[in-house]
């Protein structure tokens, strides 16, 4: 399930998130170690930045905080594009979980958001990502050589991507 972020979710945002397996592949805007005032913060940007252009929403497990998921619409001469992003929990992962998560927020984003397509930066280790994605009606767009660093390494980045249907370039 999919439902708006809690000022309560804090304490179990930040056990999920505290998991250096869970932000190996993230933005280093996500910190590690994860603390409950990072925790804090997140909340309250997604609380503060709802109807924003930006759909950002807690994922939900059996009544349990599983994870995040967001979709960002671009500016410029990238409005009609969003990003998506998200993390799952390690008590979640194999489960089937993200893929339905991504599905859902997909068709919420091109029903709500003057988006015609939805993209997504990978890095290429992360076989698990990639195949959500997949899974969830996006293709390979491009593989960007040495263009993520995490840490000291340099990793290729792959661009996934999934059209609005009937949209056209």
């Amino acid at each position: 399930m999919l439902r708006d972020w809690m000022l309560e979710d804090a304490p179990q945002l930040m056990r999920l998130a505290d998991n250096p397996k869970v932000g190996r592949y993230l933005r280093d805007f996500f910190p590690s170690p994860y603390r409950l005032e990072d925790a804090n913060h997140y909340i309250a940007l997604c609380l503060a930045h709802r109807d924003a252009g930006q759909l950002n929403y807690a994922i939900e497990v059996d009544g349990l905080l599983a994870g995040s998921i967001s979709v960002l619409g671009q500016s410029d001469i990238h409005r009609k594009s969003a990003e998506i992003g998200y993390w799952l929990g390690e008590p979640f992962w194999g489960r089937g979980v993200m893929p339905r998560a991504v599905e859902r927020i997909c068709q919420e984003a091109f029903a709500r958001l003057d988006v015609v397509r939805i993209y997504a930066e990978v890095f290429a280790p992360n076989k698990a990502s990639a195949r959500v994605l997949e899974k969830s009606g996006f293709y390979l767009e491009a593989v960007l050589k040495n263009s993520l660093c995490k840490g000291e390494r340099l990793y290729d980045g792959l661009i996934y991507a999934r059209m609005r249907e009937g949209a056209k370039g």
